[in-house]
Protein backbone atom coordinates (compact mmCIF):
# COMPACT_ATOMS: atom_id res chain seq x y z
CA UNK A 1 0.00 0.00 0.00
CA UNK A 2 1.23 3.18 -0.64
CA UNK A 3 1.78 4.16 3.17
CA UNK A 4 4.05 1.24 3.68
CA UNK A 5 5.87 1.43 0.23
CA UNK A 6 9.76 2.48 0.39
CA UNK A 7 11.92 4.78 -1.22
CA UNK A 8 13.10 3.94 -4.66
CA UNK A 9 16.47 2.90 -4.50
CA UNK A 10 16.77 5.09 -7.64
CA UNK A 11 16.17 8.26 -6.10
CA UNK A 12 18.15 11.63 -6.37
CA UNK A 13 20.48 13.19 -4.06
CA UNK A 14 17.99 16.38 -3.88
CA UNK A 15 15.32 14.36 -3.54
CA UNK A 16 16.26 12.38 -0.73
CA UNK A 17 17.51 15.16 1.05
CA UNK A 18 14.15 16.92 0.46
CA UNK A 19 12.67 13.55 2.06
CA UNK A 20 14.81 13.98 5.25
CA UNK A 21 14.19 17.48 5.44
CA UNK A 22 10.06 16.05 5.75
CA UNK A 23 9.81 15.87 9.92
CA UNK A 24 8.52 12.07 10.64
CA UNK A 25 6.07 13.39 13.09
CA UNK A 26 4.40 14.92 9.89
CA UNK A 27 4.73 11.86 8.15
CA UNK A 28 3.19 10.02 10.74
CA UNK A 29 0.48 12.38 11.75
CA UNK A 30 -0.62 11.97 7.94
CA UNK A 31 -0.74 8.11 7.77
CA UNK A 32 -2.98 8.42 11.28
CA UNK A 33 -5.49 10.60 9.95
CA UNK A 34 -5.31 7.66 7.10
CA UNK A 35 -6.15 4.69 9.02
CA UNK A 36 -8.59 6.63 11.54
CA UNK A 37 -10.76 7.21 8.30
CA UNK A 38 -10.48 3.66 7.31
CA UNK A 39 -11.42 2.74 10.81
CA UNK A 40 -14.38 4.90 10.48
CA UNK A 41 -15.79 4.09 7.41
CA UNK A 42 -15.33 -0.04 8.61
CA UNK A 43 -17.14 1.66 12.18
CA UNK A 44 -20.10 2.12 9.34
CA UNK A 45 -20.01 -0.60 7.31
CA UNK A 46 -20.26 -2.94 10.46
CA UNK A 47 -22.60 -0.89 12.20
CA UNK A 48 -25.02 -1.21 8.91
CA UNK A 49 -24.12 -4.75 8.54
CA UNK A 50 -24.98 -5.54 12.28
CA UNK A 51 -28.43 -3.39 11.80
CA UNK A 52 -28.78 -5.52 8.70
CA UNK A 53 -28.76 -9.17 10.70
CA UNK A 54 -29.95 -7.71 13.32
CA UNK A 55 -33.07 -10.15 13.97
CA UNK A 56 -30.74 -13.07 14.82
CA UNK A 57 -28.14 -10.62 16.22
CA UNK A 58 -29.72 -9.58 19.31
CA UNK A 59 -31.04 -12.92 20.45
CA UNK A 60 -27.69 -14.71 19.51
CA UNK A 61 -26.11 -11.80 21.85
CA UNK A 62 -28.59 -12.31 24.41
CA UNK A 63 -27.78 -16.42 24.60
CA UNK A 64 -23.89 -15.32 24.95
CA UNK A 65 -24.70 -12.85 27.96
CA UNK A 66 -26.90 -15.35 29.30
CA UNK A 67 -24.10 -18.17 28.84
CA UNK A 68 -21.51 -16.08 30.88
CA UNK A 69 -23.87 -15.37 33.47
CA UNK A 70 -24.22 -19.09 34.42
CA UNK A 71 -21.25 -20.37 33.44
CA UNK A 72 -19.79 -20.34 36.78
CA UNK A 73 -22.54 -22.31 38.18
CA UNK A 74 -21.94 -25.58 35.65
CA UNK A 75 -18.33 -24.58 37.20
CA UNK A 76 -18.86 -25.36 41.15
CA UNK A 77 -21.17 -28.47 39.57
CA UNK A 78 -18.19 -29.73 37.87
CA UNK A 79 -15.79 -29.36 40.72
CA UNK A 80 -18.38 -31.07 43.43
CA UNK A 81 -18.22 -33.99 40.71
CA UNK A 82 -21.24 -33.24 38.96
CA UNK A 83 -20.64 -34.84 35.19
CA UNK A 84 -19.96 -32.16 32.40
CA UNK A 85 -22.93 -33.18 30.38
CA UNK A 86 -25.54 -33.51 33.86
CA UNK A 87 -24.04 -30.16 34.83
CA UNK A 88 -24.25 -28.24 30.82
CA UNK A 89 -28.29 -29.60 30.84
CA UNK A 90 -28.87 -28.31 35.08
CA UNK A 91 -27.47 -25.24 33.75
CA UNK A 92 -29.78 -25.43 30.19
CA UNK A 93 -32.42 -26.29 32.53
CA UNK A 94 -32.08 -23.42 35.47
CA UNK A 95 -32.05 -20.93 32.34
CA UNK A 96 -34.96 -22.28 30.75
CA UNK A 97 -36.74 -21.95 33.58
CA UNK A 98 -36.07 -18.48 34.72
CA UNK A 99 -36.61 -17.68 31.03
CA UNK A 100 -40.14 -19.16 31.14
CA UNK A 101 -41.32 -17.42 34.40
CA UNK A 102 -40.29 -14.17 32.77
CA UNK A 103 -41.92 -14.74 29.57
CA UNK A 104 -45.10 -15.72 31.89
CA UNK A 105 -44.81 -12.69 33.61
CA UNK A 106 -44.84 -10.81 29.97
CA UNK A 107 -47.76 -11.88 28.72
CA UNK A 108 -49.69 -11.72 31.94
CA UNK A 109 -48.19 -7.78 31.73
CA UNK A 110 -49.21 -7.35 28.59
CA UNK A 111 -53.05 -9.13 28.99
CA UNK A 112 -53.39 -6.31 31.33
CA UNK A 113 -52.15 -3.52 29.33
CA UNK A 114 -54.51 -4.68 27.00
CA UNK A 115 -57.46 -4.25 29.33
CA UNK A 116 -56.52 -1.61 30.75
CA UNK A 117 -55.94 1.00 28.14
CA UNK A 118 -59.77 0.87 26.66
CA UNK A 119 -60.96 1.20 29.81
CA UNK A 120 -59.10 4.46 30.42
CA UNK A 121 -59.43 5.55 27.02
CA UNK A 122 -61.85 8.06 26.93
CA UNK A 123 -59.92 9.59 30.50
CA UNK A 124 -56.60 9.85 28.46
CA UNK A 125 -58.27 11.43 25.96
CA UNK A 126 -59.89 14.04 27.54
CA UNK A 127 -56.62 15.08 29.68
CA UNK A 128 -54.75 15.10 26.21
CA UNK A 129 -57.56 17.41 24.76
CA UNK A 130 -57.13 19.70 27.79
CA UNK A 131 -53.57 19.47 27.97
CA UNK A 132 -53.94 20.97 24.07
CA UNK A 133 -55.71 24.02 25.82
CA UNK A 134 -53.60 24.41 28.51
CA UNK A 135 -50.73 24.95 25.23
CA UNK A 136 -52.66 27.16 23.09
CA UNK A 137 -53.14 28.96 26.75
CA UNK A 138 -49.67 29.66 26.99
CA UNK A 139 -49.17 30.66 23.19
CA UNK A 140 -48.01 27.40 22.26
CA UNK A 141 -49.10 25.61 18.72
CA UNK A 142 -51.02 22.84 19.97
CA UNK A 143 -52.70 21.24 16.51
CA UNK A 144 -50.96 18.05 16.88
CA UNK A 145 -51.66 17.20 20.42
CA UNK A 146 -55.26 17.89 19.52
CA UNK A 147 -54.79 16.30 16.38
CA UNK A 148 -53.24 12.70 18.55
CA UNK A 149 -56.33 13.45 21.09
CA UNK A 150 -59.08 13.66 18.60
CA UNK A 151 -57.45 10.29 17.11
CA UNK A 152 -56.81 8.31 20.14
CA UNK A 153 -57.81 4.54 19.26
CA UNK A 154 -56.30 2.41 22.27
CA UNK A 155 -57.04 -0.53 20.02
CA UNK A 156 -53.99 0.70 17.71
CA UNK A 157 -52.28 1.67 20.58
CA UNK A 158 -52.55 -2.03 21.69
CA UNK A 159 -51.29 -3.08 18.18
CA UNK A 160 -48.34 -0.73 17.82
CA UNK A 161 -46.95 -2.04 21.32
CA UNK A 162 -47.23 -5.83 20.19
CA UNK A 163 -45.32 -4.80 16.89
CA UNK A 164 -42.63 -3.13 18.75
CA UNK A 165 -41.78 -6.08 20.87
CA UNK A 166 -42.47 -8.00 17.71
CA UNK A 167 -45.59 -10.80 16.23
CA UNK A 168 -45.96 -14.47 18.23
CA UNK A 169 -44.05 -15.74 14.51
CA UNK A 170 -41.28 -13.24 15.60
CA UNK A 171 -41.09 -13.79 19.18
CA UNK A 172 -41.03 -17.63 18.92
CA UNK A 173 -38.56 -17.95 16.34
CA UNK A 174 -36.40 -15.34 18.90
CA UNK A 175 -36.99 -17.91 21.53
CA UNK A 176 -36.20 -20.76 19.10
CA UNK A 177 -32.31 -19.04 18.49
CA UNK A 178 -32.07 -18.29 21.91
CA UNK A 179 -32.48 -21.41 23.17
CA UNK A 180 -30.41 -23.10 20.50
CA UNK A 181 -27.60 -21.09 21.07
CA UNK A 182 -27.73 -20.99 25.02
CA UNK A 183 -27.41 -25.09 24.35
CA UNK A 184 -24.69 -25.22 21.76
CA UNK A 185 -22.69 -22.01 23.68
CA UNK A 186 -23.23 -24.30 27.23
CA UNK A 187 -21.75 -27.10 25.76
CA UNK A 188 -18.94 -25.57 24.07
CA UNK A 189 -18.12 -23.17 27.13
CA UNK A 190 -16.89 -26.87 28.86
CA UNK A 191 -13.26 -26.35 26.67
CA UNK A 192 -13.47 -22.65 27.33
CA UNK A 193 -10.99 -23.00 30.50
CA UNK A 194 -8.34 -26.08 28.43
CA UNK A 195 -8.59 -23.05 25.12
CA UNK A 196 -7.88 -20.29 27.12
CA UNK A 197 -4.61 -22.16 28.31
CA UNK A 198 -3.73 -22.90 24.91
CA UNK A 199 -3.71 -19.12 23.62
CA UNK A 200 -2.14 -17.58 26.85
CA UNK A 201 1.20 -18.20 25.58
CA UNK A 202 0.67 -16.54 22.02
CA UNK A 203 -2.03 -14.17 22.98
CA UNK A 204 -1.49 -13.57 26.69
CA UNK A 205 -2.99 -9.85 26.67
CA UNK A 206 -6.11 -10.73 24.29
CA UNK A 207 -6.89 -14.04 27.01
CA UNK A 208 -6.26 -11.26 29.55
CA UNK A 209 -9.07 -9.29 27.98
CA UNK A 210 -11.55 -11.91 27.34
CA UNK A 211 -11.50 -12.80 31.20
CA UNK A 212 -12.33 -9.54 32.14
CA UNK A 213 -14.43 -9.16 29.76
CA UNK A 214 -16.64 -12.32 30.97
CA UNK A 215 -16.02 -10.92 34.66
CA UNK A 216 -16.88 -7.74 34.22
CA UNK A 217 -20.48 -8.40 31.94
CA UNK A 218 -21.45 -11.35 34.24
CA UNK A 219 -20.81 -9.05 37.56
CA UNK A 220 -23.30 -6.05 35.94
CA UNK A 221 -25.84 -8.65 34.44
CA UNK A 222 -25.97 -10.39 37.70
CA UNK A 223 -26.57 -7.17 40.05
CA UNK A 224 -28.47 -5.42 37.66
CA UNK A 225 -31.03 -8.61 37.44
CA UNK A 226 -31.10 -8.54 41.31
CA UNK A 227 -31.00 -5.09 42.11
CA UNK A 228 -33.78 -4.54 39.59
CA UNK A 229 -35.51 -7.42 40.74
CA UNK A 230 -35.74 -5.70 44.32
CA UNK A 231 -36.62 -2.31 42.47
CA UNK A 232 -39.53 -3.72 40.54
CA UNK A 233 -40.82 -5.54 43.48
CA UNK A 234 -40.89 -1.98 45.83
CA UNK A 235 -42.35 -0.11 43.22
CA UNK A 236 -44.91 -2.76 42.72
CA UNK A 237 -45.88 -2.90 45.97
CA UNK A 238 -46.11 0.80 46.56
CA UNK A 239 -48.02 1.41 43.75
CA UNK A 240 -50.74 -1.18 44.94
CA UNK A 241 -50.24 0.99 48.25
CA UNK A 242 -51.28 3.57 46.15
CA UNK A 243 -54.39 1.89 43.92
CA UNK A 244 -52.28 2.80 40.89
CA UNK A 245 -53.89 1.08 38.07
CA UNK A 246 -51.84 -1.77 36.23
CA UNK A 247 -49.38 -1.86 39.64
CA UNK A 248 -47.93 -5.21 38.15
CA UNK A 249 -47.51 -4.61 34.68
CA UNK A 250 -45.36 -0.76 35.67
CA UNK A 251 -43.93 -3.15 38.31
CA UNK A 252 -42.40 -4.98 35.49
CA UNK A 253 -41.64 -2.39 33.28
CA UNK A 254 -39.47 -0.61 36.07
CA UNK A 255 -37.24 -4.10 36.44
CA UNK A 256 -36.58 -4.32 32.17
CA UNK A 257 -35.65 -0.46 32.26
CA UNK A 258 -33.40 -0.85 35.08
CA UNK A 259 -30.83 -1.90 32.30
CA UNK A 260 -31.46 1.64 30.54
CA UNK A 261 -28.34 3.35 32.16
CA UNK A 262 -29.64 7.41 32.49
CA UNK A 263 -32.72 7.08 30.80
CA UNK A 264 -34.47 4.01 31.74
CA UNK A 265 -36.02 5.58 35.02
CA UNK A 266 -37.72 8.62 32.99
CA UNK A 267 -39.27 5.79 31.07
CA UNK A 268 -40.40 3.32 33.88
CA UNK A 269 -42.23 6.62 35.91
CA UNK A 270 -44.14 8.28 33.04
CA UNK A 271 -46.81 5.76 32.76
CA UNK A 272 -47.70 4.88 36.59
CA UNK A 273 -47.43 8.82 37.00
CA UNK A 274 -50.19 9.24 33.88
CA UNK A 275 -53.06 6.59 35.15
CA UNK A 276 -51.89 7.41 38.92
CA UNK A 277 -52.84 11.47 37.71
CA UNK A 278 -56.27 10.02 36.00
CA UNK A 279 -57.05 7.66 39.37
CA UNK A 280 -55.74 10.17 42.29
CA UNK A 281 -54.86 13.28 41.42
CA UNK A 282 -51.65 15.17 42.28
CA UNK A 283 -51.44 13.86 45.68
CA UNK A 284 -50.63 10.15 43.63
CA UNK A 285 -48.54 11.79 41.24
CA UNK A 286 -46.56 13.12 44.01
CA UNK A 287 -46.10 9.77 46.11
CA UNK A 288 -45.36 8.50 43.23
CA UNK A 289 -42.74 10.32 42.20
CA UNK A 290 -41.09 10.28 45.47
CA UNK A 291 -41.07 6.61 45.85
CA UNK A 292 -39.46 5.89 42.94
CA UNK A 293 -37.22 8.79 43.46
CA UNK A 294 -36.08 6.90 46.63
CA UNK A 295 -36.11 3.52 45.19
CA UNK A 296 -33.84 4.68 42.00
CA UNK A 297 -31.36 6.72 43.48
CA UNK A 298 -30.69 4.28 46.57
CA UNK A 299 -30.38 1.22 44.33
CA UNK A 300 -28.64 2.66 40.75
CA UNK A 301 -26.97 5.58 42.79
CA UNK A 302 -25.66 3.84 45.57
CA UNK A 303 -26.32 0.22 46.08
CA UNK A 304 -24.99 -0.47 42.14
CA UNK A 305 -21.88 1.33 42.26
CA UNK A 306 -20.65 0.22 44.75
CA UNK A 307 -21.33 -3.38 44.15
CA UNK A 308 -20.06 -3.15 40.13
CA UNK A 309 -17.16 -1.51 41.23
CA UNK A 310 -15.24 -0.81 38.32
CA UNK A 311 -16.81 -3.54 36.05
CA UNK A 312 -18.26 -0.97 33.33
CA UNK A 313 -15.57 2.14 33.75
CA UNK A 314 -17.86 4.01 31.26
CA UNK A 315 -18.56 7.56 31.18
CA UNK A 316 -21.85 9.12 31.33
CA UNK A 317 -21.60 10.41 28.01
CA UNK A 318 -20.33 7.08 26.61
CA UNK A 319 -23.23 5.07 28.53
CA UNK A 320 -25.73 7.45 27.79
CA UNK A 321 -24.87 7.48 23.38
CA UNK A 322 -24.54 3.76 23.78
CA UNK A 323 -27.98 3.34 24.33
CA UNK A 324 -29.21 5.33 21.87
CA UNK A 325 -26.83 3.60 19.51
CA UNK A 326 -27.61 0.58 19.88
CA UNK A 327 -31.48 0.91 20.30
CA UNK A 328 -30.98 2.42 17.18
CA UNK A 329 -29.00 -0.58 15.24
CA UNK A 330 -30.89 -3.94 16.79
CA UNK A 331 -33.84 -2.69 18.15
CA UNK A 332 -35.31 -1.93 22.05
CA UNK A 333 -33.38 -4.61 23.36
CA UNK A 334 -29.93 -2.75 22.09
CA UNK A 335 -31.04 -0.51 24.85
CA UNK A 336 -31.24 -3.58 27.24
CA UNK A 337 -28.08 -4.99 26.26
CA UNK A 338 -26.36 -1.35 25.94
CA UNK A 339 -23.33 -1.98 28.36
CA UNK A 340 -22.75 -5.63 27.80
CA UNK A 341 -22.37 -4.73 23.66
CA UNK A 342 -19.96 -1.22 24.10
CA UNK A 343 -17.87 -3.66 26.70
CA UNK A 344 -17.40 -5.81 23.77
CA UNK A 345 -16.62 -2.64 21.26
CA UNK A 346 -14.17 -1.66 23.98
CA UNK A 347 -12.61 -5.26 24.65
CA UNK A 348 -12.05 -5.74 20.63
CA UNK A 349 -10.18 -2.27 20.12
CA UNK A 350 -9.07 -1.21 22.92
CA UNK A 351 -8.26 -3.69 25.77
CA UNK A 352 -7.08 -6.28 23.77
CA UNK A 353 -3.80 -4.11 21.96
CA UNK A 354 -1.26 -2.92 24.28
CA UNK A 355 -0.60 0.35 22.35
CA UNK A 356 -4.64 1.62 22.52
CA UNK A 357 -4.12 1.40 26.57
CA UNK A 358 -4.40 5.42 26.75
CA UNK A 359 -7.66 5.66 25.81
CA UNK A 360 -9.04 3.63 28.87
CA UNK A 361 -9.44 6.97 31.03
CA UNK A 362 -11.18 8.65 28.06
CA UNK A 363 -13.98 6.00 27.67
CA UNK A 364 -14.31 6.40 31.38
CA UNK A 365 -11.24 4.15 33.50
CA UNK A 366 -10.75 7.27 35.54
CA UNK A 367 -9.33 5.41 39.41
CA UNK A 368 -5.69 6.50 37.98
CA UNK A 369 -7.30 10.08 37.27
CA UNK A 370 -9.22 10.50 40.31
CA UNK A 371 -5.83 9.66 41.86
CA UNK A 372 -4.01 12.27 40.05
CA UNK A 373 -6.83 15.10 40.67
CA UNK A 374 -7.01 14.68 43.96
CA UNK A 375 -2.90 15.07 44.28
CA UNK A 376 -3.37 18.47 42.39
CA UNK A 377 -5.48 19.51 44.19
CA UNK A 378 -4.04 18.52 47.30
CA UNK A 379 -1.07 20.74 45.97
CA UNK A 380 -3.04 23.56 45.03
CA UNK A 381 -4.66 23.88 48.61
CA UNK A 382 -1.38 24.01 49.86
CA UNK A 383 -0.15 26.47 47.61
CA UNK A 384 -3.23 28.79 48.34
CA UNK A 385 -2.65 27.98 52.33
CA UNK A 386 1.40 29.19 52.11
CA UNK A 387 0.13 32.73 50.23
CA UNK A 388 -2.27 33.73 52.82
CA UNK A 389 0.33 32.58 55.04
CA UNK A 390 2.73 35.06 53.49
CA UNK A 391 0.30 38.03 53.22
CA UNK A 392 0.91 40.16 55.66
CA UNK A 393 -1.98 42.49 57.57
CA UNK A 394 -2.20 45.97 56.12
CA UNK A 395 -0.16 48.59 57.87
CA UNK A 396 2.27 46.73 59.17
CA UNK A 397 6.04 46.79 58.51
CA UNK A 398 7.65 43.66 56.91
CA UNK A 399 8.73 41.36 59.76
CA UNK A 400 12.67 40.93 60.16
CA UNK A 401 15.32 42.33 62.64
CA UNK A 402 14.98 46.06 63.57
CA UNK A 403 18.10 47.98 63.70
CA UNK A 404 19.88 49.07 66.78
CA UNK A 405 18.10 51.64 69.04
CA UNK A 406 15.25 51.30 67.16
CA UNK A 407 12.41 50.47 69.63
CA UNK A 408 9.25 48.01 68.84
CA UNK A 409 6.21 49.11 67.29
CA UNK A 410 4.21 50.81 70.17
CA UNK A 411 6.81 51.68 72.80
CA UNK A 412 8.60 54.87 73.32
Amino acid sequence: MWWTRRRSSKASPATEAADEAVPLESEGREHRNAFILAGLGGAVLATFGIAAIGSIFAPVFFALVLTICVHPLRVALEQRGVPRGLATGSVITAVFLLLLVFGYAALVAFGQFGELLPQYGPQLQAAAEAFAVWLESIGINADPVAEAAANFDPVAVVGFVGDLFGSLAGLVSVLVIIFTMLLLMAMDAAFLPTLLRQMRPYRPLTVTALSNYATNVRRYMVVTTLLGLAQGLINWFALVLLSVPGAFLWGLLSFLCSFIPNIGYFIAIIPPLVFGALEGGWPTVIAIIVVYGIVNAGVQSVVQPRVVGNAVALSQSITFFSVLFWAIVIGPIGAILAIPLTLLVRMLLVDSHPSMSWMRPVLGDLDETKVIMAESDAELKAARRARKAGRRPAGRPPAGPRPAGQAPPGEG
